[in-house]
């Protein structure tokens, strides 16, 4: 073979890149200045090359599928989607080369300890105020600044467990600063899953890149945290505060509490009793000893700090200053996450370090100063203008795109209130490769790294999370503003360590049997998330039936009992009137399957099923979420031309979704205190709805066959009873089969057999003797439903004996309702009183 011959085997055969151009003034993070690629680009570059656009297409909607079932979403507040909206992530990785990360490293180190050195002193001797190193101005008029946590001890001086920093590239190549997020910062779980994502879509560039692996950080945190509890416990229990389902990062706090092993909570979760917190489970109160949050500082403590918050625990500080509970990051952090702070990082750093500062921030100008606020008004073209003490710092405002008049506003704004105000150098983002579908484009990126402490120091993650914005010209790089991320490749010169935190084989755990401790909000989610999954069931089951006779899809011609259908629905409330036609009926059984807008319809339910399952996600396996988002997904799907049939298959699709939950639940759960509600949950709305259903049929017609038959198929017992009887359907046979036969898991004696077990095994109040509230009711309502005769009523011809069965199910109904209240006033809102 010859020369020609091998260059042209080895040659890439495509062109992604040869239209790839940066506009001018920004530094290009693939590209020389001559055009060449730099060298730590060639491998990657190549390997993208060699695949082609049809390879990057396909393995790049295998990372979409991948996003999708595992449910990575972000929730964009102004978006439609809300917190459904998917994850945005471009299949292109940052790569930073060995050389140039020791330099960042070692300048975040610094960075972080500079920081937490200045937070060390503004809440205890505050000599830099006294010394004029910081104007008191910017501390004591800056909100984030919180006297009440003057004074609080802090484990190991840490204000700052972990510390966020956006990084911009300049020009020239230099990294600065542009913000720094010391409060509660986000997105270390966001970096994970890129990680997982790209390493599986591009598992043999990412081997052969040498990328440094991220479970060392997160080891190193864990360890740290274990370290920062009270009085050196040796098992400390440790939780994650989160806002809430509607926080815009939401996964990624359920993903790294079960990531790092810690349970995550709510602020209604803990409560403070004579200065200790406490989480409050299904068993009592149990101590807690660290909080790693994620919830701003203010809204932490309603009595103390701020008084409007849902969010925080009324007592917290009160706790923290006795010592009683480590909180990471420590209260009152964020006031050096304020940009007017980088104008001093310079003097700071040699005032408290002895050092020159090694990585810059971004040129920033404090306008309460003079000096500083007459440099910004004589140059308010080429800076931008943000709010000082704003908790979000508002939306920075670009002079260059601001009119005359909104400029001059502006400048009255500044001069009223300077120290409000801070301006900052325009920086030109520097670009990166990023997929745009068939070839590569350039956009502009801001990377996020993260620092934590160790017991001696400061350790920077080997990767972090890059942003895009998905405009050249977007001077905003954000992802609530639609921006996407990417993977940040760090590249190790040597062999990477492959660290996890999985525990070795050798590592001696202790061994625990008790269920694991369920706070009563997440006994309460997993409750009604049986309720509601169950119920949307029962709905799709009778819906499918009735419009697969409505329409004729059952196979037969409309007879003269297809009418007793209507009055049915009618008792079961899924229509509205009697006297409807048929074409109207299935009209409104087709909006309860597509209208968004339909209370107790199809979408209305499994909206609420994804409420809750997002509220307790840390709970599930992977493959359960999946299930959950398959669920959602196919709710949304749209009727095409044959809306009856295209309804029906519909309907199968989230009826498997379900039962494929159903399995996982049963097959996968561990038979805790947490599954132990969720069937309750399930095993109550069953049991509800076979009462009804029955009900209503023996209402409408009791003896029919059509009904008759129809109550088998919505119970999913046709099979049975044809296996069984051989023979025309039977009042009394499909009465015993629905209602009393203990062996059918459909049957209502089914439900209340799994209701007495359940009962008997909840936890006990430690306050009361021998059986508790629930099982006495559980014995009450089956004595009351074993006194009923129900096959001799069905067999008799007397008259009002068929009323009698339809009296008793409706007391069933109303003795499931009273024992679904009492279990959440005992367990859930704790207000029920036992009488022994």
């Amino acid at each position: 073979m010859s020369t020609s011959d091998t260059d042209s085997i080895h040659r890439p055969p495509s062109n992604l890149f040869d239209a790839y151009r940066c506009p001018p003034g920004a530094y290009s993070e693939l590209n020389e200045e001559s055009g060449e690629l730099r060298p730590h680009w060639h491998s990657l570059v190549n390997s993208f090359e060699r695949m082609g656009a049809e390879e990057l297409r396909n393995r790049w909607e295998e990372a979409r599928r991948m996003i999708h079932d595992h449910g990575i979403t972000y929730n964009v507040y102004s978006d439609a989607q809300g917190i459904d909206r998917p994850w945005q992530l471009d299949m292109v990785p940052l790569v930073i080369p060995p050389k140039e990360w020791q330099q960042i490293e070692s300048a975040l180190i610094q960075r972080t300890t500079l920081l937490n050195a200045v937070l060390l002193d503004l809440y205890g001797p505050q000599r830099l105020l006294h010394d004029g190193v910081l104007p008191p101005a910017l501390v004591y008029a800056n909100p984030a600044f919180l006297r009440a946590c003057h004074g609080i001890p802090v484990p190991r001086d840490i204000h700052l467990f972990l510390h966020a920093v956006d990084l911009a590239r300049a020009p020239n190549g230099q990294w600065w600063v542009l913000a720094d997020r010391t409060q509660a910062p986000s997105g270390a779980g966001y970096a994970v899953e890129n990680r997982i994502v790209l390493s599986r879509i591009l598992p043999d560039e990412f081997e052969a890149s040498r990328v440094h692996r991220l479970a060392s950080f997160f080891q190193i945190q864990r360890d740290t945290l274990r370290a920062l509890a009270p009085r050196a416990r040796d098992n400390p229990n440790i939780v994650l505060l989160t806002p809430g389902p509607y926080n815009e990062t939401y996964f990624e706090q359920a993903y790294l509490a079960r990531y790092l092993g810690l349970t995550l909570v709510e602020g209604g979760d803990l409560t403070v009793r004579d200065q200790r917190v406490f989480i409050k489970t299904l068993e009592g109160l149990q101590p807690v000893d660290i909080i790693l949050r994620r919830v701003d500082d203010t809204f932490c403590d309603p009595l103390e700090l701020r008084a409007d918050s849902y969010l925080g625990v009324p007592g917290l500080l009160e706790a923290a200053r006795a010592g009683n509970v480590t909180i990471a990051n420590a209260l009152g952090s964020g006031v050096v996450e304020t940009p007017a702070v980088m104008a001093f990082l310079p003097s700071l750093c040699r005032h408290l370090l002895g050092e020159e500062l090694q990585m810059p921030s971004v040129a920033t100008w404090w306008c309460g100063q003079k000096q500083a606020m007459d440099y910004v008004a004589g140059h308010l073209d080429e800076i931008v203008v943000k709010r000082a003490f704003s908790p979000t710092h508002g939306e920075p405002l670009f002079g260059e795109l601001l009119g005359e008049k909104r400029k001059a506003n502006l400048l009255s704004e500044i001069r009223a209130a300077p120290s409000e105000f801070v301006g900052q150098e325009q920086v030109a983002l520097s670009m990166a490769p990023v997929w745009g579908g068939d070839r590569m484009v350039p956009r502009p990126l801001v990377v996020r790294l993260y620092v934590a402490a160790t017991l001696d120091g400061y350790t920077v993650m080997p990767g972090g999370l890059t942003r895009v914005s998905m405009s050249p010209e977007d001077p905003v790089v954000s992802m609530q503003s639609g921006g996407g991320s990417k993977d940040t490749w760090v590249l190790s010169s040597g062999p990477v360590n492959r660290v996890t935190l999985l525990k070795p084989v050798s590592h001696e755990v202790q061994v625990e049997r008790a269920a694991a401790e369920v706070p009563s909000r997440v006994a309460d989610d997993l409750f009604w998330l049986g309720r509601y999954t169950e119920r949307l069931e029962g709905l799709l089951r009778i819906i499918r039936c009735s419009l697969r006779h409505l329409s004729g899809e059952a196979g037969s011609e409309p007879g003269p009992e297809r009418p007793t259908l209507i009055p049915l629905l009618v008792r079961l409330q899924l229509l509205p009137v009697r006297g409807i036609s048929a074409q109207e009926a299935e009209r409104e059984l087709l909006s309860l399957v597509y209208k968004a807008n339909r209370e107790q319809g199809v979408r209305s339910l499994v909206n609420r099923i994804r409420h809750i399952a997002a509220t307790v996600r840390d709970r599930f396996s992977a493959d359960t979420w999946r299930i959950f988002t398959e669920l959602h997904s196919n709710s949304r799907t749209r009727p095409r031309r044959l809306p009856v049939m295209d309804a029906l298959g519909l309907i199968n699709r989230l009826i498997t979704d379900l039962a494929a939950f159903s399995g996982l639940e049963m097959e996968n759960m561990t038979r805790g205190h947490g599954w132990r509600f969720l069937d309750f949950g399930r095993r109550l709305e069953r049991a509800t709805g076979a009462a009804r259903l029955v009900r209503a049929a023996l209402a409408v017609d009791a003896r029919g066959p059509f009904i008759l038959e129809s109550l088998l198929e919505i119970a999913d017992s046709m099979m049975t009873y044809r296996r069984r009887y051989f023979t025309q359907v039977h009042l009394h046979a499909i009465l015993h089969l629905l209602l009393l036969d203990a062996g059918n898991p459909r049957s209502l004696e089914f439900q209340l057999a799994a209701l007495a077990d359940h009962a008997a095994n909840l936890p006990e109040d430690r306050t009361s003797r021998g059986a508790g509230h629930e099982v006495r009711q559980v014995e009450a309502l089956r004595a009351r439903w074993n006194g009923v005769d129900v096959i001799g009523l069905a067999g008799s011809r007397a008259t009002g004996a068929l009323q009698k069965i339809e009296t008793a199910l409706t007391q069933m109904e109303n003795d499931l309702a009273g024992l679904s209240d009492g279990l959440t006033q005992h367990y859930f809102s704790h207000t029920l009183t036992q009488v022994n």
